[in-house]
């Protein structure tokens, strides 16, 4: 299988990569507080949007396609920051498994 060729010119959405860490809230719960990790430069690129339901629960809708070069520590469960636009990470994978690049499917979170 022939190597995909990703123009590095396309990596120009400067993005903050956040991770979440639990913060007690003082009755025994916590709360989620969110730390830049990273900034990091990527294709940003939405897809079609689809609502799902089935067995009365929504589905994961994936919003937009997050590629970047790659990188040790990007999981699911993270998020990209732009601009006040949040972009919840659902999926890391490497797409021609040679290490080069990282896709990330996301959900964009609307406040």
């Amino acid at each position: 299988m022939r190597a995909e060729f990703i123009d590095p010119g396309a990596f120009r959405t400067e993005l903050s990569l956040e991770q979440a860490t639990p913060v007690p809230d003082g009755a025994g719960g916590h709360a989620e507080d969110w730390q830049e990790v990273a900034t990091v430069f990527a294709r940003l690129e939405p897809v079609s949007v689809q609502d799902r339901f089935g067995a009365d629960q929504r589905l994961e809708r994936i919003t937009h396609r997050v590629t970047l070069r790659a990188r040790a520590g990007v999981a699911a469960g993270m998020r990209f920051r732009r601009n006040g636009r949040v972009f919840l990470i659902a999926s890391v994978h490497d797409p021609d498994e040679t290490g080069r690049y990282l896709v990330c499917r996301t959900r964009e979170d609307k406040p």
